[in-house]
């Protein structure tokens, strides 16, 4: 992907990959993916790859399409032309062999109101297929703890839940059995701060047991803060893929310091022949002709005490908003 500017990148720009010597199949593989609903195209001609043992982010504003990419993804709906590989194998043909290697998470929780949560979970845990049924007690008990579930609360009606407890509810359905794929669909919403980190917690656990995660978010932070890669959606296509940390910084990326003593701050730049200039109260040298470690170098040679500094650059959000201004 080159760097936002005056050229803006056409739609399908790969970020740039650094090669490995070898590469896993995608867990997800679209295809010239379509879906119209009577008159409205949902999505158009979507590629897209998932690479196995990644985080994928799929961002996009309400209404990009990415409900309906996961839908088709997982045969809940079938597209009007394209395809559709999950773990290999064609779907919907394969859902019967596949779904059962897969969490989801998609369109909210869906729980019989009535029923505890306990009793919903343990309906669900019923219906997983490589879930032995004398495992089931223990399989539910283990998902209840996970998402901080296992006290009261679990034994309370479902319709007495709060949103993020709904959530935390179905988080646990997909921690029943053991997972190739979890996918994920606003997986914080209704969450408080404390349950947002859980999540993250969660997240990271299932990743680093060789699970690959696809989260549908359009919460660009916690994407950033969570996902290994990214795919923007916009207008029901995708305008960009590719490894989140090979995210172009921008062409005038910089340093920040904070320092008590700015005026000394430039002093001692100007004298190493390193630019700056003051702004909002911090000191910024621009990194066009000198990197940040000679920055603090220089700083701290000449005596000026720097409480903080921070490298500035293109982050998710600003490239987010220059995609979907191409996309529109």
């Amino acid at each position: 992907m080159r760097s936002p500017g005056s050229t803006r990148p056409p739609r399908g720009t790969d970020l740039p990959a650094p090669p490995t010597a070898h590469r896993l199949p995608p867990a997800v593989r679209l295809r010239a993916l379509r879906k119209v609903y009577r008159h409205v195209v949902a999505l158009e001609s979507v590629d897209l790859d998932v690479p196995a043992g990644s985080i994928l982010g799929l961002v996009g504003s309400n209404g990009s399409g990415k409900t309906t990419l996961l839908r088709l993804m997982l045969g809940l709906a079938r597209p009007t032309s394209g395809s559709v590989r999950l773990l290999g194998e064609p779907m919907p043909a394969s859902a019967a062999s596949v779904l059962p290697h897969v969490g989801a998470l998609v369109d909210g929780p869906g729980f019989q109101p009535f029923l505890s949560g306990r009793d919903n979970l343990t309906r669900s845990a019923s219906a997983e297929p490589l879930l032995p049924t004398a495992a089931i007690p223990g399989a539910v008990d283990a998902a209840l703890h996970r998402v901080g579930l296992d006290r009261t609360a679990a034994d309370r009606r479902y319709r007495s839940y709060s949103l993020g407890m709904k959530q935390r509810l179905g988080l646990a359905a997909v921690l029943l059995a053991p997972r190739r794929l979890v996918v994920l669909d606003e997986p914080t919403n209704g969450l408080d701060p404390a349950g947002t980190h859980e999540v993250r917690r969660l997240i990271t656990e299932l990743h680093a047991a060789g699970c690959t995660i696809l989260i549908a978010s359009h919460l660009l932070a916690e994407v950033e803060r969570t996902c290994t890669h990214v795919a923007v959606l916009t207008g029901g296509s995708v305008v960009a893929t590719g490894e989140l940390a090979a995210l172009p910084t921008a062409d005038d990326a910089a340093l920040e310091v904070t320092t008590a003593e700015p005026d000394a701050a430039l002093s001692a730049l100007r004298s190493a022949r390193v630019a700056g200039y003051v702004e909002r109260g911090m000191v910024v040298a621009p990194l066009a002709g000198t990197s940040p470690e000679e920055v603090l170098r220089t700083l701290v040679r000449a005596g000026v005490p720097v409480t903080e500094a921070r490298r500035t650059r293109t982050g998710l959000e600003e490239l987010f908003v220059r995609l979907t201004e191409e996309g529109s």
